[in-house]
């Protein structure tokens, strides 16, 4: 293997001698890296593959691909596609394997070179291998990288979305940020149903902390009833719902004058054995009395007087 490695070197030398004076790489760059970036200026994409085996490189250094940013962005983003399409064919596939986990190391760096890094994902699976167990939380964080840099909330969730897709399923904490992204932008039924995709579809639990911002989101948007569902459907599907959540929408009711909903929300939270702050109480009670709804008053005002005892 080492003498394919110098065989091929000495072999890309004149190539790489007129492209490094163009684009002069430093010192500290590796001899896979200087290689790599011969075969890449000479086009031999499917001898690199060979290189890595001729280099040991391991999965867990830093990707060789570094070079590659001192390419224009259209000419990078054209060679990383021409490389992925030229190991295709490569028999056995397996072979691409490590090749596959340097380029997604190097494309993960990047916010704008999202598509390649699913493109490169999709390869890998397809190629019986496995991205490693890392992939999922630097997916996340690149695209929460994108986000600071300006791009879309929508382009958040077609990533989000893509990443399942090419099997590389997303964990709480990535749906966690698009959540938060969306509720400060207070898209509350997008949210919504990304809660409930979350939990249903991919068996997920959101942190307290996600559902206090939905909730909060809701509130602000004075959408108490969408709230109150919320929490019901969170119940339902056995998520133990907080105090906080509960006060929360308690308080957008009384906000919204909507005694009755406050006052279903304040029994499902004595049912936990949670109890409202005593002013919400008088709140409750104070507000169903003056609505005419006595009996409910009544109900709820000794559902407190037995926690209270």
């Amino acid at each position: 293997m080492a003498n394919l490695a110098t065989k091929l070197s000495k072999s890309l030398l004149p190539y790489s001698k007129i492209n490094l004076h163009c684009r002069p790489l430093s010192t500290s760059h590796t001899p896979l890296e200087e290689t790599l970036k011969a075969a890449v200026d000479s086009k031999l994409y499917t001898k690199i593959p060979d290189l890595f085996d001729s280099f040991k490189q391991s999965k867990n250094n830093p990707s060789p691909f570094s070079f590659l940013s001192t390419f224009p962005f259209n000419l990078r983003t054209r060679v990383i596609d021409e490389i992925i399409q030229s190991l295709i064919p490569i028999r056995p596939r397996f072979r691409n394997s490590i090749v596959y986990s340097s380029l997604l190391s190097y494309t993960l760096q990047n916010s704008n070179l999202f598509p390649l890094s699913l493109a490169i994902i999709q390869c890998t699976l397809r190629s019986g291998c496995l991205p490693v167990p890392q992939t999922h939380v630097s997916l996340s964080s690149a695209w929460l990288d994108s986000r600071r840099e300006g791009q879309s909330l929508s382009e958040a969730v077609k990533v989000l979305k893509g990443m399942r897709k090419v099997g590389c399923f997303p964990d709480w904490e990535s749906y966690g940020t698009v959540i938060g992204a969306m509720c400060r932008v207070r898209k509350c039924d997008d949210a919504i149903d990304m809660v409930k995709e979350m939990v249903v579809r991919m068996s997920l639990s959101p942190r307290q902390g996600v559902v206090v911002k939905v909730l909060a989101a809701l509130r602000a948007n004075r959408e108490m009833r969408k709230a109150g569902e919320m929490i019901e459907f969170l119940e339902n599907e056995g998520y133990g719902v907080g105090f906080e959540s509960y006060e929360l929408v308690v308080e957008g009711c009384l906000e919204c004058k909507d005694f009755i909903l406050a006052a279903k929300v304040v029994m499902g939270m004595t049912e936990k054995g949670f109890i409202p702050y005593i002013k919400v109480r008088q709140k409750v009670v104070e507000g169903l009395i003056d609505a005419g709804e006595w009996k409910l008053a009544c109900t709820v005002r000794e559902r407190f007087a037995s926690l209270s005892s």
